[in-house]
């Protein structure tokens, strides 16, 4: 069902299996059919109300280094040992002497709070079962590359690189004041009678139904399409998002505009009921905002000319019409919540490094602009290096990408510099399997990015005393 993608976009299936109370023993081993892997589940008592399963596996030729992996977003806690790493490269990994370790989420939905500490909480599992490793990577897949980001900020002590995967790696605020930024022109323009709920959401099920319908509606007609392409262009979303479909020429304004149309609901729509309980309020706003100064930092400016002039609609005046619209204003107590919840400060202490496809239409390839920026003013860019796929789709990469890019990163431990040439990259995991598609890319501007500073923020609502956790 519609709503059920909607939740559950990111989330990597987890294993089978059976939890454990959380005062019973993790077995010593588990057979496998990998031939000298040792494999441990459990469940271990959390300062939430659940245990968090976690798995851990090690191989015979262990190399020294733990690879800490965190799934992505599940709206429901999972009472199954979840996967030690992406499934891809689950095999690969251990064969080449990795050990994996990974923990289940002791919350469900944005569980931002509780999986930075059950991610420790595994690591801390894997020291006392078999003692300190010699080099911990943390890596994770969407929400997880937030938790990714959390682990290495917090942890420089313990976590010796990070490994973001597909994440929402501006932080939460950017990402969903830019998504809200969309829904806003969308229902402003499209459907101001509609029911469509922005902030404020009850269900977030009857609230996708109803943009499903005026979506369908809207792009029945030449001023419908250019108004939704307007909407995708100021939510960051890129040009291309299907993975069964080729990446449309430059100039191929029809087969853009299809391809946002697929993912627009997806994108820009995204839950809140979750998030929205956990802040206690409305943490998404869009006081302050010019939306014309959003319009020209977006690569699909060229693409909403193009439509507005082929329904004879005239932009400014749309644009003019989202100043007049009222804003949204946030609660103060709420974006401190998702500030904490998290968004990164950029003063990294060990290496990051991302990898991202060019047409995610779900974590949009915006953020990674905004990762830059946030680094940029801290003052650390030399910490973080970012690798590009010519690929659409979320989180979808091969085992040789996963690979080469883990390898990249080890280089980088290894030898104090970036060595983030396509041809190299792509060399480092080319006996792992599949293809490779690193390209060169600059990662789009952020326009609504938002900082780790309270206050920082254009429009921002202020708060005193301390973020809550």
């Amino acid at each position: 069902m519609r709503a059920a993608r909607l939740m559950l976009c990111g989330l990597l299936g987890l294993l089978p299996g059976l939890l454990r109370t959380a005062e019973s023993p993790a077995p010593a081993s588990t057979p496998l059919p990998d031939a000298g892997i040792e494999r441990i589940t459990g469940a271990r008592n959390s300062s939430a109300a659940n245990p968090a399963a976690w798995t851990i596996e090690k191989p015979a030729n262990w190399n020294g280094t733990v690879l800490l992996y965190a799934h992505g977003y599940s709206p429901v806690i999972s009472n199954a040992p979840p996967e030690s790493a992406p499934r891809e490269a689950r095999s690969v990994l251990l064969s080449r002497g990795y050990a994996l370790a990974a923990s289940a989420y002791s919350a469900g939905g944005w569980a931002l709070a509780e999986a930075p500490v059950d991610q420790m909480r595994v690591l801390d599992e894997f020291v006392r079962r078999f003692g300190r490793p010699r080099r911990t990577i943390a890596w994770g897949s969407s929400m997880g590359g937030m938790v990714t980001l959390a682990l290495a900020e917090r942890h420089p002590d313990r976590i010796d690189a990070a490994l973001p995967l597909c994440g929402s790696v501006s932080g939460s605020l950017g990402m969903l004041n830019t998504a809200l930024d969309g829904a806003f022109a969308f229902r402003t323009l499209l459907a101001p009678d509609s029911g469509i709920r922005i902030v404020g959401v009850d269900d977030d099920r009857a609230n996708a139904a109803r943009v499903a319908t005026a979506l369908q509606a809207a792009w029945n007609t030449p001023q419908g399409r250019a108004r939704v392409l307007l909407a995708a262009a100021l939510a960051q979303l890129p040009a291309w998002s299907d993975p069964a479909s080729p990446r449309p020429a430059a100039d191929d304004f029809n087969a853009q505009a299809e391809q946002l149309r697929r993912t627009f609901a997806m994108g820009v729509f995204v839950p809140r009921v979750d998030q929205e309980q956990r802040a206690g309020g409305v943490y998404g706003w869009n006081t302050g905002v010019d939306y014309r100064r959003v319009l020209r930092a977006s690569p699909l400016r060229q693409l909403v000319r193009h439509f507005y002039r082929e329904a004879g609609l005239d932009l400014d005046a749309d644009l003019a019409t989202l100043d007049r619209a009222p804003r949204i204003e946030a609660t103060a107590s709420a974006v401190a919540y998702m500030r904490a919840n998290f968004v990164p400060q950029g003063d990294w202490r060990v290496p990051v490094l991302t990898l991202q496809t060019i047409g995610d239409g779900l974590t949009v390839p915006a953020t990674h602009g905004g990762l830059e920026q946030i680094t940029r003013a801290a003052g650390r860019t030399r910490m973080l290096g970012q690798l590009w796929l010519e690929r659409a789709g979320h989180c979808v990469f091969t085992a040789a990408e996963l690979t080469a890019a883990l390898s990249t990163l080890e280089h980088r431990l290894d030898t104090g510099g970036w060595s983030l040439a396509p041809a190299e990259v792509a060399a480092r995991g080319a006996t792992a399997g599949g293809e490779s598609r690193f390209i060169r890319h600059a990662a789009p501007p952020m326009p609504r990015q938002c900082g780790a500073r309270p206050g920082s923020c254009t429009g921002e609502p202020r708060v005193s005393g301390a973020a809550p956790q």
